[in-house]
C-alpha cells in the first residue's frame, strides 16, 4: 500500500510540475519564460513541489532582472530619442525661420533689382544709341582697316574691332580709346610715305620678303612694280599684269628718290581703279578683237601705205630733178622735163601741130609714170572703211546669236561680237584716213610735175610758132 501511495505521489508531482510549467509558459512574456525555465530546469529535474517552486522562483527572479535591465535600457534610449527629437525640432524651427528670412530678403532684392534696373535705364538715356553707334563704327572701321594698305605695315589691327563690333556688352573706356586710336592711326598713316619689310606673293605664287614703299592708303610699290593688297590673304600680291608704261615709268624713279617731290600715279580708290586699269586691253589685244577682217584691213593698209610712201618719195625726187632741169641749160633725160625737152630737140624741124602732138604724147607718158600704182592707195582708202563696216555687220550678227542663245543676262557673252564690230570699224577708219591724205599728197605732187611739163611744152610750142611767123 505504501509503495502504491509513493508511486501515486510521484505521478501527481510530475503532473503538477508539468501543469505549472505550462501555466508559467502561458503567463510569461514570449521568448523569456521558456528560456528561464529551461535554464532552471536544465540542471536537474525537480523531485518535489518545493524544488519545483524554488526552481520556478529562481527563473522568475532571473526573468525579472532581465526585464528590469531591458526597461532601464529602453528608458535610456527613450531619453536619448527625446533629446534628439528636441534638437531636430529646434533645428527645424531655426531653418523655417531662416527660410522665412531668406524669402523676405529675396522679395526685397527683387524689388530692389527692379528699382535699380529702372534707374539704370533712366540714367543711360541716349547712351544706348551711343553704344550702338560705337558698335557700328567699329564694324565699319574694321572693314576699312582690313582693306587698307596700312594693314600691310601694321597687321592684326582689325581683330579687336571685330570683337567690339559683335559685343553686346557696354564698351569700356579702354575699348573706346582703342577705337579712337585705330581711327587716328588710319588718318595719320594715310598722309605718309613709308618704307618697310613685308612678305610679297609673286605672280608665280612664291612668297618673298621685300622692301615695300607705301604711299598713304593709295599705292604700294616694290621692285619697280605696283602691288595690290589682298584682304582675304592679308598679304601684298604682285599684279598679274602691270598698267601701261605711262603709269609704270614713274615707279622706278620714285623708289630711288629719298627727298623732294616725285611724280607717281595714285589710285584714290584703294586698288579698284588699278585693278580695272590693268584689265584694259593693249593695242595688240584690241587688234586681236577685230578678228580676220581686222588683220586684213591692217595688211592692206600697210601695203598701201608703204606703196604710197614710196610713190611720195619718188614724186619728191622727180620734182627736185625737174626743178633742177628748169635752172639748167643742159638737157638731161634722167627727169621728165629733160625728156620732154629732148622730144622738142628731136623734132626741131617739125611744124607746130606735129610738135604739139609729140609733146602731148611725151607728157602723157610721163604722167602715166608719175601716177603709177597711185590707184592702189586710193582703192584701199575707200575699201578699208567698207571692210570695217563688214566687220561691224559680222560682229553684230555674232552678238545677236549670243542674245538668241543665252539672253541678255550676261553682257560678257555679247562683248566679243560688239568688240569685233567696233574694232573693225575703228581699224577701217584708222587705215582710210591717213591713206586719203597720202593719196592727196602724192596726187598733188604728181600734178605739180605735170603742170611744169605742160607749162614748158606750151612755152616750146609758143616759141616755135613765133619763129615760124617771123620767118614767114
Amino acid at each position: 500500500m505504501r509503495t502504491r501511495r509513493d508511486g501515486r505521489t510521484r505521478t501527481f508531482a510530475t503532473l503538477a510540475s508539468c501543469l505549472l510549467a505550462v501555466a508559467i509558459s502561458l503567463s510569461s512574456p514570449a521568448g523569456v519564460c521558456p528560456e528561464a525555465f529551461a535554464a532552471g530546469a536544465g540542471k536537474t529535474a525537480p523531485q518535489s513541489l518545493d524544488q519545483l517552486l524554488e526552481q520556478v522562483k529562481r527563473g522568475w527572479n532571473s526573468e525579472r532582472a532581465a526585464n528590469d535591465r531591458r526597461e532601464a535600457e529602453f528608458r535610456k534610449a527613450q531619453a536619448e530619442q527625446q533629446s534628439l527629437l528636441s534638437q531636430a525640432r529646434a533645428r527645424l524651427a531655426a531653418e523655417e525661420q531662416r527660410s522665412k528670412e531668406l524669402e523676405q530678403s529675396f522679395d526685397d532684392n527683387e524689388i530692389r533689382i527692379a528699382q535699380l534696373e529702372q534707374t539704370l535705364e533712366e540714367r543711360l538715356g541716349n547712351l544706348g544709341e551711343a553704344f550702338g553707334v560705337v558698335r557700328q563704327v567699329a564694324g565699319d572701321t574694321k572693314g576699312n582697316i582690313d582693306s587698307s594698305l596700312v594693314s600691310a605695315e601694321f597687321p592684326g589691327r582689325g581683330e579687336f574691332l571685330g570683337e567690339l563690333g559683335k559685343s553686346k556688352a557696354l564698351p569700356s573706356i579702354e575699348s573706346l580709346e582703342k577705337l579712337w586710336f585705330a581711327l587716328q592711326q588710319e588718318m595719320t598713316e594715310s598722309g605718309k610715305v613709308t618704307r618697310f619689310q613685308a612678305p610679297v606673293v609673286s605672280v608665280e605664287g612664291r612668297e618673298e620678303q621685300r622692301e615695300v614703299i607705301r604711299v598713304g592708303t593709295f599705292n604700294a610699290i616694290s621692285a619697280g612694280e605696283y602691288l595690290q593688297w589682298k584682304p582675304e590673304l592679308r598679304k601684298l600680291v604682285e599684279l598679274g599684269r602691270q598698267p601701261s608704261s605711262r603709269h609704270l615709268s614713274t615707279v622706278a624713279p620714285f623708289e630711288k628718290a629719298t627727298t623732294g617731290m616725285m611724280p607717281l600715279s595714285l589710285d584714290p580708290s584703294r586698288g579698284q581703279l588699278l585693278s580695272l586699269l590693268v584689265q584694259t586691253p593693249s593695242a595688240r589685244e584690241r587688234v586681236d578683237q577685230g578678228g580676220p577682217i581686222g588683220y586684213t584691213i591692217i595688211a592692206l593698209g600697210l601695203a598701201a601705205g608703204l606703196l604710197g610712201m614710196l610713190r611720195w618719195a619718188y614724186i619728191l625726187m622727180i620734182g627736185a630733178r625737174v626743178a633742177k632741169q628748169k635752172r639748167s641749160e643742159e638737157i638731161s633725160t634722167s627727169n621728165p622735163l629733160g625728156r620732154v625737152l629732148a622730144v622738142c630737140e628731136e623734132n626741131s624741124h617739125a611744124d607746130v601741130e606735129t610738135l604739139e602732138l609729140k609733146l602731148d604724147e611725151a607728157i602723157l607718158r610721163e604722167s602715166a609714170k608719175l601716177d603709177r600704182y597711185l590707184w592702189v592707195v586710193k582703192v584701199v582708202s575707200v575699201v578699208a572703211p567698207l571692210m570695217g563696216l563688214l566687220g561691224t555687220v559680222t560682229g553684230m550678227i555674232r552678238t545677236f546669236q549670243s542674245i538668241t542663245l543665252y539672253g541678255t543676262g550676261d553682257p560678257k557673252l555679247m562683248a566679243g561680237g560688239i568688240s569685233e564690230a567696233l574694232v573693225t570699224t575703228m581699224l577701217g577708219l584708222f587705215v582710210a584716213i591717213p591713206l586719203v591724205f597720202l593719196h592727196a599728197m602724192v596726187a598733188t605732187g604728181s600734178k605739180k610735175v605735170v603742170d611744169v611739163l605742160e607749162e614748158q611744152s606750151a612755152g616750146l610750142v609758143a616759141r616755135r610758132a613765133e619763129r615760124r611767123d617771123a620767118s614767114s
